[in-house]
């Protein structure tokens, strides 16, 4: 008899539903996903007229639980029962988290007390509005924060940017926080972020995590687990609490009206440099900015940031960290940026570029090594004058004149043969030919086997095309032939 009366308290459930919920028009639907601390994931179709008690009454069913035993956990807070949906920063796809409400022990033990003293608090700051509603702009100071006017508070809210991979453009972004153990979304702080460190940093803001019947502690005490805040594009459907779009930090909006540092405009959306000043330019005089930069090779190859740059200014302790701000040069730009910034990374290890026209793979070779053979495209070239490999010394470099005033041209004749007017007859040489190691006269293989003879008057080396060595029997055996 007792899975015919739950079956028949199931279809009553099922009608309560549709009573409650079927008749109502959805005019404005928004498709959203409801996770449980069970690990059951719900579907919804929501009215963002509704409120956060209509969630409940819909959701408790689904957990055999009443309305007022559900807890509607999102964006680091639990939602009061008055809150409207559409007063929550939710986009398509987004997901509301709902657990159950945990009762409270009784006989605590003195750390227990204080653990549910930290929880209250957290209760009770946490369940109010959401954190898009709450939080305001970081760039603001606290006394700032106390006395802001009534019409600078809608744009004093907190308002991101992120470089998004999907739209492959800034774009706005939205701040989420998860439980920085169990990674999960049920998850509420106890206070709002104040600053960027609060957001960006580890072990800023404490918590409570309610993904799972027993609750994540970060150690044998039960101390509360610290949140982990990400950002979200605002422009497009959620992909989950995966998805996550970088935070450019340094881009706000301009709610004091400071000028461009370059052109003067005031302008709504700025970069604000990370140095003491605050120096502030606009996007478009920001991307002038690095594309003169980069065109002249003098961006900054720092150990532990990167490749990046300091404000114009030239002000100490500037630089500028998060390098997914130089994404907002356009894409060939940007793709110029990454291959400076690998290639100084090499240079910076002690390793060097192979020479060769259309290569210029990063090397690293040891300090005894002379002969390097590059993996990329094969090319043998010596270490230290980045020439093809030779025997005997290095040449030295084409002297340059230091009388300003002379009209004397020198030039090397042997590189006679590369300084020619079409580009494109430069390049092919050099990749169509090898020098020979004794001479360096550059030549050309048209068939054959390995073994090469210099016609050069005065020099007639025998050397191998593959090694750029002298001929050798162990050429012959090898690859006399190929």
């Amino acid at each position: 008899m007792w899975f015919l009366i739950d079956f028949i308290r199931n279809i009553m459930n099922h009608i309560l539903q549709l009573f409650r919920f079927g008749r109502k028009t959805i005019t404005n639907k928004l498709s959203i996903y409801i996770k449980t601390n069970t690990g059951r994931s719900l579907a919804v179709d929501l009215d963002p007229k509704w409120n956060i008690k209509v969630v409940k009454e819909l959701v408790a069913p689904q957990l055999d639980l009443q309305p007022d035993e559900v807890k509607i956990i999102f964006a680091g807070r639990e939602l009061d029962d008055n809150i409207i949906i559409e007063e929550c920063d939710l986009g398509e796809k987004s997901i509301l988290h709902a657990v159950k409400a945990r009762p409270r022990k009784k006989n605590l033990d003195k750390h227990d007390l204080e653990r549910n003293v930290i929880e209250e608090g957290i209760e009770e700051s946490s369940s109010s509005k959401p954190l898009s509603q709450t939080l305001v702009d970081l760039q603001l100071e606290n006394e700032e924060r106390e006395n802001i006017s009534d019409e600078l508070k809608e744009r004093s809210k907190a308002h991101f940017f992120v470089h998004c991979s999907q739209c492959k453009e800034l774009c706005p972004g939205k701040l989420r926080v998860r439980c920085s153990i169990c990674k999960g979304g049920a998850f509420t702080v106890h206070r709002d972020p104040e600053c960027w460190d609060d957001v960006l940093k580890a072990h800023r803001i404490h918590g409570c995590c309610e993904n799972h019947e027993i609750p994540c502690v970060t150690n044998d005490q039960g101390d509360l687990p610290f949140a982990e805040f990400y950002f979200k594009c605002a422009r497009h459907s959620s992909g989950g609490e995966s998805d996550f779009a970088a935070p450019l930090n340094l881009i706000k909006i301009n709610i004091k009206n400071v000028p461009c540092l370059a052109c003067t405009d005031v302008v709504d959306t700025v970069l604000v440099f990370p140095c003491a000043s605050g120096h502030v330019t606009c996007l478009d005089c920001f991307r002038q900015y690095c594309l003169s930069r980069l065109m002249d090779r003098q961006f900054i190859c720092h150990p532990d940031i990167g490749y990046t740059l300091t404000c114009p200014a030239r002000c100490d302790n500037s630089f500028i960290e998060e390098i997914h701000h130089f994404k907002l040069l356009p894409k060939q730009h940007y793709d110029r940026y990454q291959h400076f910034a690998a290639e100084e990374y090499v240079l910076q290890a002690g390793g060097i570029l192979c020479p060769q026209p259309g290569c210029g793979m990063g090397l690293i070779v040891g300090e005894d090594c002379l002969k390097v053979v590059c993996q990329g495209c094969g090319f043998v070239f010596c270490k230290n004058c980045l020439q093809g490999y030779h025997l005997g010394e290095c040449l030295p470099e084409a002297p340059n004149s230091g009388n300003a005033g002379s009209c004397l041209y020198e030039f090397d004749p042997e590189r006679a043969a590369y300084a020619r007017w079409d580009e494109a007859s430069t390049v092919t040489i050099k990749v169509i030919t090898k020098p020979c190691p004794q001479c360096r006269t550059p030549t050309e293989r048209a068939g054959g086997c390995m073994h090469m003879v210099c016609t050069r008057s005065g020099c007639g080396c025998e050397w191998c095309w593959v090694c750029q060595t002298e001929w050798t029997r162990d050429c012959m055996g090898a690859h006399w032939f190929g």
